[in-house]
């Protein structure tokens, strides 16, 4: 059998790992399944979504030619028609690390001056934190 790049198969969960899980096709035939393509949110662990002999339904998203194939559990759903995936900023709740989900896009200019402005409350923030700060090994002067 030839795996073809958009094939819709079934397999079987063979591995797995902390980048994700190998996946047994047919006749011998294993593909990774990486923990970005297991589920449309954030996968902090792959063992919270799949266990070892789960069969699961995957699509082929490319066939190296060394002979490694990329499986995804999550393009494999059949989603309803105008479906939308969440976005990356919705992933995390709260924004951690980055900046909060706002309902709706931001454009591209409102993103910068969100960010030149937590990056200049942030500096000034370093600035009154380090001012009273700056000596050298406890010596007075005076």
């Amino acid at each position: 059998m030839a795996i073809e790049v958009g094939a819709k198969l079934e397999g079987r969960v063979t591995g797995i790992t902390h980048f994700g899980a190998f996946v047994d096709l047919a006749d011998g035939v294993t593909g990774l399944v990486h923990i970005s393509e297991i589920a449309d949110h954030y996968v902090k662990d792959v063992n919270d979504h799949l266990k070892i002999n789960d069969i699961v339904k995957v699509k082929v998203i490319h066939v190296d030619k060394d002979g490694k194939i990329g499986l995804s559990i999550r393009q494999a759903v059949d989603r309803p028609e105008g479906y939308v995936p969440p976005q990356r900023g919705d992933r995390r709740p709260g924004g951690r690390g980055g900046f909060k989900s706002a309902p709706g896009r931001m454009s591209f200019e409102e993103k910068m001056s969100r960010f030149l402005r937590d990056s200049e409350e942030r500096i000034a923030s370093l600035r009154r934190n380090t001012e009273g700060k700056r000596g050298g090994r406890g010596s007075r002067r005076g």
